[in-house]
């Protein structure tokens, strides 16, 4: 059977060559004798490939000396507790909620401290991005939170929040390495790898140094605190090693295409094509405010749910999967991440051009 264009929002697809990269590699790593998957974690072998996926991570990205990168478990989820018991000093922190995920992370930081939402687009079903610009941050809060991309409404930050001063915080999952960033902007920039890096079970999490330290909220558990893994290069405990194997290719892969730039700008162009496409059509609406569009996830209505649910069953047939949207939003959704071949997009279209001829 030939592969099918996968526009899944995670876990989602993934360059065709690392695959078969893996594939080659399964059962026998660099004359090893063993898969990745069966090798110690504390071996000679794997800590290069661990060294090795943090050396271009950085590379990638430009992570000052004074970040650490840590790969961790437990997902973007996992986070959102790890972060106020980490960081929450004076038990106060500011959220802007712009979607199920940075309202998620809200409510588990209410568990540790006072969560002050200073921001929502909750009022238009979180189909845009609120002015950051001037925001009422209590004086005394210990970072600001935000996910940067929202992965169901299809929502990404353009320019970051006003913080005045304050450490940000940021949720990457659905953007990671989509496009340059300055990571010096960011407190902790922390997002799961299984949309656009990796298979699930793998966070990475950036953090500036001076926020690794031993004073944690009391009761944090040892598995949950930054400095624990930190001090372990990330081998306190077995970490997800294939995981971070499948990552390591993935930066390769982009280096390879010519990194964060080139990323950037292939992203736009695929994005281009299925929003110009959105714009002009009679019977497909992109659902969000255009200046605050993601080049990552698209989500779309015909405005008749019939109408919906019998695309989204002729496009399965025609070998687009994953296109439904998110059980709580309904309608589509196309997640176009790094690894979607630009056809992918072209034909996607061409198939809603010759859908809505037929059902317009």
């Amino acid at each position: 059977m030939s592969r099918v264009y996968n526009f899944s929002a995670g876990p989602a697809v993934l360059p065709e060559e690392v695959l078969k990269e893996a594939a080659d590699e399964m059962l026998d790593y660099k004359g090893s004798g063993m898969s990745v998957m069966e090798m110690s974690h504390r071996s000679k072998v794997y800590d290069t490939i661990i060294k090795e996926a943090e050396a271009d991570l950085r590379e990638l990205m430009h992570i000052p000396d004074n970040y650490k990168v840590l790969f961790l478990q437990g997902g973007a989820s996992q986070q959102f507790a790890m972060i106020p018991m980490n960081l929450m000093k004076n038990r106060k922190a500011a959220y802007i909620v712009t979607g199920q995920w940075a309202k998620k992370a809200y409510q588990e930081a209410k568990l540790y401290g006072e969560a002050v939402e200073v921001a929502s687009s909750a009022d238009q079903t979180f189909s845009y991005i609120p002015d950051c610009s001037d925001l009422p941050i209590p004086e005394d809060a210990d970072y600001v939170y935000i996910c940067e991309n929202n992965t169901i409404y299809g929502t990404k930050f353009k320019s970051l929040p006003n913080t005045k001063g304050h450490t940000l915080v940021a949720d990457v999952s659905s953007c990671f390495l989509s496009e340059p960033v300055d990571v010096t902007k960011y407190g902790v920039i922390y997002g799961g790898v299984q949309k656009n890096i990796g298979p699930a079970g793998v966070v990475i999490v950036i953090i500036r140094e001076d926020l690794i330290t031993e004073d944690t909220l009391p009761g944090t558990p040892t598995m949950l605190k930054y400095k624990i893994h930190a001090d372990a290069d990330s081998l306190y405990n077995t970490p997800p090693a294939y995981g971070i194997y499948i990552c390591g290719k993935v930066f390769k892969w982009i280096k390879k295409m010519g990194g964060l730039s080139a990323m950037k700008e292939h992203n736009e162009k695929k994005a281009k094509i299925l929003y110009d496409f959105l714009d002009e059509s009679r019977l497909f609406k992109g659902t969000v405010r255009k200046e605050d569009r993601s080049l990552m996830n698209v989500p779309f209505v015909t405005g008749s749910d019939e109408l919906d649910a019998k695309f989204v069953k002729e496009a399965k047939e025609a070998g687009f999967e994953n296109l439904k949207g998110h059980r709580s939003v309904g309608g589509m959704r196309a997640s176009i991440y790094n690894a979607m071949p630009i056809e992918g997009v072209e034909k996607l279209v061409a198939f809603m051009r010759e859908f809505e001829k037929n059902n317009g």
